[in-house]
């Protein structure tokens, strides 16, 4: 694999995370002006993942779950620069229901670096679980406060993000069962 395919892997779980931070250390302030920040790092990260799921499909299994979630995460970014108004009457919501599904999607994607034999695969699949556990206490109650809900919103990106660079781990390790793998078919077609 490429250097820059994992540098994008890394890009997208640091964005994730810078983006949970700043919903934690930013709780009181406004939507409306958090729009244009959040909007921006979704957009990037959405795209990140995007250019990592073409460069990895050949040999990552379920590159559609990466896809989907990439195109979602772009229009999400798109939605939020172009309409601050939606932003910020559904920005609550938008963001727990993205943290569920994004848990859910890296608790399944786990399973794919447990079979390539990654031996850290769990630490993936409870990281996504716990995302997925804080969006459905988000979504629990609409009546949350807004700090209260930026505080599981934060929590449940780092979560994500954490997950990601886990599983650059995983990656690395993939591509070096792929590299034995050609080694030895080289070594077979040259006898």
């Amino acid at each position: 694999m490429k250097k820059s395919t994992k540098v994008w892997l890394a890009i997208i779980g640091i964005l994730l995370i810078a983006l949970g931070v700043y919903c934690l250390c930013k709780p009181a302030s406004t939507l409306f002006s958090t729009a244009i920040l959040i909007g921006i790092l979704t957009l990037v990260t959405g795209i990140a993942k995007i250019v990592f799921t073409f460069k990895t499909q050949a040999f990552m299994p379920n590159s559609g779950t990466r896809m989907l979630s990439g195109l979602f995460l772009v229009i999400l970014g798109i939605i939020f620069l172009v309409q601050k108004v939606f932003l910020t009457i559904s920005l609550p919501v938008v963001f727990t229901l993205w943290v569920l599904v994004e848990g859910v999607i890296i608790a399944v994607q786990s399973f794919d670096y447990k079979k390539s034999g990654f031996k850290y695969w769990w630490v993936i699949f409870v990281l996504g679980i716990v995302g997925a556990i804080s969006g459905v206490l988000g979504l629990r109650d609409p009546n949350v406060s807004a700090i209260t809900l930026s505080i599981l919103i934060g929590i449940g990106i780092i979560i994500l993000g954490a997950a990601h660079l886990v599983a650059l781990c995983g990656v690395k390790q993939i591509e070096n069962q792929v590299d034995t793998i050609r080694r030895a078919i080289n070594y077979k077609e040259e006898e």
